[in-house]
């Protein structure tokens, strides 16, 4: 039986506003809260409200069969709590339900994953924390920013206790195989993954209202009949898209939302289902491994990760952030802590891309990304330095750090301690009387 997988991208990050040269050192606060919240409300009441109820209406009217998953970034979530409460509801509503399942992926979209271990780690648990304090769920499978994957980073999911992964079906890496199977890493044979299903997945975020693409209009009736015409012992369709496709990338007005809610009854009839990803990669069995010795992800036609680091300027802002990531762990400083997450997401870097025209840039240009990060950067290395100063180095001092907290539990121990013989103390005194 064939079983299609629904996987949405939920993600919104912290944009930066005009810092220029001259306030190095003289403002700390980053962050363009006017066109954050702008951009949130829109895309709020374009996509993530009209888009929930849709999907709501789809899991009640199929009795539970219509089956989606969504990974919602901690900075999305954050963004949700600060300006659209009511989609944050939205999605606590969806969460309770059997029918949907959310993923894990790093806290702030980022890129942790090809520059610091740890970095990635720590964004990995702090993302559960919050999926946990915001939905009340410990999800169980994880998709990295982007879908960026390589069996360096599986070996790096794996540690972590992940068993089940979702990436792209990308064909240089499959070459002849098809990505309608359940694989398994090369790295570790016990870490599962899912594949996106390119073809089904970019009639639905690219082509789905193209006026000149040769399959329009594109129906429900036949998106279905084209996946259940696929060779039999194909059975997993994994349709992976941002969830802005659902009323924002394509608009209401094209009738994305419609095609959505006659899926259901369609694939019924075709005797298609619909499955979590936990679900698929519970009962699947891998037919084979995937090679995959350098990253790979979802963006543009080469699948690779040069949208975010192709040049010389991402490669040198993504340089001078991870030079600096020893230091901010060791900090305490809760807004030192948060906007180093902040400066931490893909977008910051995917601003600079200088291969094509960025529609989604809130820059003039790649250079003038470029130089407003950078010019943050520096402020905000000068906050870490202030506290840590570069002539001390990482190893003298993580040790001297060391050192202060070993003194400070045995400190609090003692302090304790002596708590406890002044009470034996009062005790023995007050038997004696």
């Amino acid at each position: 039986m064939k079983t299609i997988c629904f996987y949405f991208q939920i993600h919104q990050p912290f944009r930066l506003r005009r810092y220029r040269f001259f306030d190095i050192g003289n403002s700390h606060y980053y962050y363009d809260d006017f066109q954050n919240e702008e951009i949130f409300r829109r895309i709020a009441g374009k996509c993530y409200l009209p888009a929930n109820r849709a999907i709501r209406e789809m899991i009640r009217t199929s009795g539970g069969r219509f089956k989606v998953a969504f990974s919602i970034s901690g900075t999305a979530a954050e963004q949700m709590e600060i300006y659209s409460p009511e989609a944050l509801d939205s999605f606590r509503e969806l969460a309770r339900l059997e029918s949907v399942e959310l993923l894990t992926e790093t806290y702030a979209h980022s890129l942790a994953s090809l520059g610091d271990a740890d970095e990635f780690e720590d964004q990995v648990k702090k993302h559960r924390d919050k999926m946990y304090a915001l939905f009340g769920v410990q999800p169980a499978v994880f998709r990295n920013t982007e879908l960026i994957y390589s069996d360096e980073i599986s070996d790096l999911v794996y540690r972590m206790g992940f068993r089940g992964m979702l990436t792209e079906g990308a064909k240089h890496v499959l070459g002849w195989k098809s990505p309608n199977y359940v694989y398994a890493s090369a790295a570790n044979p016990q870490l599962k993954l899912l594949l996106k299903n390119d073809r089904f997945s970019e009639d639905l975020s690219f082509r789905f209202s193209n006026y000149s693409w040769n399959e329009y209009p594109l129906t429900a009736d036949k998106y279905i009949s084209w996946i259940a015409s696929t060779p039999e012992a194909e059975q997993v369709f994994n349709i992976f898209m941002n969830y802005e496709v659902l009323g924002s990338m394509q608009g209401a007005e094209t009738g994305i939302f419609e095609f959505f809610k006659a899926l259901p009854q369609y694939a019924e009839r075709n005797g298609i289902t619909f499955a979590l990803p936990s679900e698929i990669l519970e009962s699947g069995r891998p037919v084979d491994t995937v090679v995959v010795p350098y990253p790979m992800s979802w963006v543009d036609e080469e699948k690779d990760c040069s949208s975010w680091l192709g040049n010389v300027l991402q490669q040198e802002a993504f340089r001078k952030i991870n030079e600096i990531s020893e230091r901010v762990r060791l900090c305490e400083d809760r807004r030192i802590r948060q906007d180093w997450t902040y400066l931490q997401s893909s977008d910051h870097f995917y601003y600079m891309n200088t291969k094509h025209y960025n529609m989604f840039s809130p820059y003039d240009n790649p250079y003038d990304a470029f130089n407003n990060y950078m010019n943050v950067l520096s402020d905000f290395i000068l906050r870490v330095e202030a506290q840590y100063p570069s002539c001390v180095d990482n190893e003298e001092l993580h040790s001297l750090l060391t050192m202060i907290k070993n003194q400070s539990e045995e400190i609090e121990r003692l302090q304790k301690q002596l708590e406890m013989f002044q009470k034996e103390k009062k005790k023995t005194a007050k038997r004696k009387t």
